[in-house]
């Protein structure tokens, strides 16, 4: 099947991504400095399995525009995630989403659970709390990187810290995935803004969520960023979740496209 792209407005600024199959549809969204392709690492298992996938790139991300300063808010990121549904159409879709993906899904979710068929929050990283000082000052790194030296600029302080045993696939993984931007500018602004960002208040607020829920778990080791225990505490707070994960010693779940692509497919089979 052929993808047919699509752009949508939000806000002033243009959205852009791709639709294929028929079926269910799957709404897919990033994560922070990936693209369209990167939730289920170009997988078509969906799509096999009868399922309509949508995915789009994120403001300030792969072939969409850059939004204005300020603008990259979870509020902004959610209001853009209606806009993508509203305008391709579909009805009580499932949503799946990686780290900001997630997030973004969650705010969006917790307006009007009703909305939406299920929800697959994949590697979610924050608690509903602001990121202390520490943390911030990493994700500034970064962005620092990026507007003093482009691709190598990230490189150079993404690899800080970084387990050995994981760094060639890690770095190999960046400079694919920030190759895919056509505004390095913009990733630079959402690498300095997201992170500022909370997409709820508290943990408490996921209670709220009653919509069937699949939580995917990475591996602490090849993934720090996303702690198991994060994915847990999501897990437990919502009224409707199962949590998996990799086997140890196994590279993160989702990492593993076609894998993660037929996870999503069982799961929404088990839905009404």
């Amino acid at each position: 099947m052929t993808a047919s792209p699509f752009e949508v407005e939000s806000a002033g600024v243009v959205l852009r991504g791709v639709r294929e199959g028929s079926g269910r549809p799957v709404v897919l969204v990033h994560g922070l400095t990936a693209h369209r392709d990167l939730v289920v690492h170009g997988s078509r298992a969906l799509v096999r399995a009868g399922h309509e996938l949508i995915r789009y790139d994120a403001r300030g991300h792969g072939e969409s525009d850059a939004g204005p300063e300020g603008s990259y808010g979870y509020d902004r990121l959610a209001d853009d995630l209606d806009a993508v549904v509203g305008a391709t159409g579909v009805e009580r879709p499932l949503l799946a989403g990686h780290s900001m993906g997630a997030h973004t899904i969650a705010d969006l979710a917790l307006r009007d659970p009703s909305r939406w068929g299920g929800i697959v929050l994949i590697s979610p990283a924050s608690i509903g709390v602001p990121l202390d000082e520490e943390s911030l000052a990493n994700w500034d790194l970064l962005a620092a990187g990026v507007e003093s030296d482009g691709i190598e600029g990230f490189i150079a302080a993404y690899e800080i810290g970084m387990d050995p045993d994981w760094h060639d696939t890690l770095v190999r993984i960046a400079r694919d995935r920030l190759s895919r931007h056509r505004d390095l500018a913009a990733v630079a602004r959402a690498l300095r803004e997201v992170p500022r960002s909370v997409p709820f208040e508290g943990l408490s607020e996921l209670e709220g969520l009653d919509v069937p829920a699949l939580v995917v778990a990475s591996n602490d080791k090849a993934d720090p960023g996303h702690p198991r225990a994060m994915a847990e505490a999501w897990t437990e707070a919502l009224p409707d979740a199962r949590m998996i994960g990799e086997g140890e010693g196994e590279s993160p779940l989702a990492w593993q496209g076609g894998r993660l692509s037929r996870e999503i497919a069982a799961f929404g089979a088990g839905l009404a």
